[in-house]
């Protein structure tokens, strides 16, 4: 019961978030002049200095929904993540090669802090892209 309890609003907003994903086109689908994508992520802490993860990856078009978005890395965050789907779309539309750009977590820092603290990790992104 306790664990359900910790859990409930988190993964109850997970699934959601993951039913919109599922429902979106893929980023060929939407983006047919796009050629490839390599993302480059950086997870920080609220005050932006300690990281605490590092990803890249190039983007398989093909399979990547155009709901383009990313866990908080904090495991307790509530209502939190980081959706790039705006800013890889404005990147798209102006023909960019690259953007750049910092995200803060609006989510709930955790269960006990709903509605008071807010979790505030710090995505840093660089979005590269062919045409």
């Amino acid at each position: 019961m306790m664990h359900r309890q910790k859990n409930g609003a988190r993964a109850e907003y997970r699934l959601q978030e993951d039913e919109r994903i599922k429902g979106s086109a893929s980023l060929s689908e939407k983006f047919h002049q796009l050629k490839s994508l390599t993302v480059d992520l950086g997870y920080f802490n609220p005050e932006g200095v300690g990281k605490s993860s590092q990803i890249k990856y190039v983007v398989n078009l093909d399979h990547a929904k155009s709901v383009f978005r990313f866990n908080c890395v904090n495991t307790e965050c509530i209502r939190g993540d980081f959706d790039l789907s705006q800013q890889l779309t404005n990147a798209i539309a102006s023909r960019s090669t690259t953007a750049t750009g910092e995200l803060c977590c609006q989510g709930w820092r955790s269960k006990n802090t709903l509605d008071t603290v807010h979790c505030n990790n710090i995505l840093r992104y660089k979005l590269s892209l062919a045409y």
